[in-house]
Formats: structure tokens, sequence, C-alpha cells
């Protein structure tokens, strides 16, 4: 049996214990901000985020605001009972690459038909990600790609010990 403790929201911030199962997508207008070896290969004010029971939100962006030189699409595949079949592209910037390291979902289902095609970024692969200007925390583990801000509090899944949740 697992056990944690609920982190009380203070006002302003969000409890990702207070977010939905299944998970609700939402339009953002934040400024995102992607950093890979000192080049921003996204920024947007168009976003969505998906918004889950025990995860912080995961930010898709839209392919026109993502530099889709830097990201190659990989065989890598997963799938998500909410969103279905996610594909990968590996980034490359200069001589660093991250391979796997971004997803998007070509074939989305129809509750989340609005991120067909829009990129999300595992926040503990770049060098930096932003939201409105606050650089992010990635969530524990590789598995969800969370991204923690001051105004999302926990715990999250993701680290040791939390897969029970």
């Amino acid at each position: 049996m697992f056990s944690f403790q609920r982190i009380e929201p203070e006002p302003g911030q969000e409890s990702v214990w207070d977010y939905p199962r299944p998970p609700r997508l939402e339009s953002s207008s934040k400024k995102i901000q992607v950093v890979f070896n000192e080049i921003t290969i996204a920024e947007s004010q168009s976003t969505y985020r998906v918004l889950e029971t025990s995860h912080p939100p995961v930010y898709y962006i839209p392919p026109e605001d993502i530099q889709m030189e830097y990201l190659f699409k990989t065989e890598r595949q997963s799938y998500c009972e909410w969103k279905g079949i996610a594909n990968y592209y590996t980034i490359t910037v200069g001589d660093r690459t991250e391979a796997n390291a971004a997803w998007f979902y070509p074939q989305p289902t129809l509750n989340f038909e609005p991120i067909k095609n829009y990129v999300a970024f595992y926040p503990s692969r770049m060098d930096a990600c932003f939201v409105d200007g606050e650089k992010v925390k990635s969530q524990p583990g590789d598995f969800y790609g969370g991204w923690i801000t001051r105004d999302i509090v926990g715990p999250f899944k993701g680290g040791a010990g939390t897969w029970g949740w």
C-alpha cells in the first residue's frame, strides 16, 4: 500500500490531485519556450496543456511555433489509453542529440483531436523549458514528461515508489 500527503494549494496554485481522470485538455496562452543546445527550438502562446490526476501539466506546442528542422521522427511509439498512439522525435541541434525527447499524436482520440501533431517535450531532456519566463522542473522519472512550476503542487506521480498511487 502506497501513501502520500497531498500538498494543500495556496492561493494562485493548483494541486495535481484536483486534476481529473480521465485527463482534461485545455488551451493555454502562457508563453512556452523550449531551449536545447543554446537554441530556442520552440516558442508559443497558443498551446494546450493536458491535466491529469497526480501529474503536472504537459504542454503541447503547435508545429508552426517549433523549429521543426531540429526534430527527426523515430520509429518509437507508445500508447495512451486517453490520447491514442504517440510517435516520437529525436532532437539534434549542432553536435548534440537527444533521442526520443519529444512526442506527438498524429491521430489522437476524438477528445484530444485539438492536439493532433502538436509536440510535447520532456523538460528533463532539454537544457531549459519555460512557462511565462519561469524555468520548469521536470516531473520525477522519465515517463510522463510533466512541467512543474511554482503554481503547481503535488506530490507528483513518477518517482520511485509512486507507481501504485
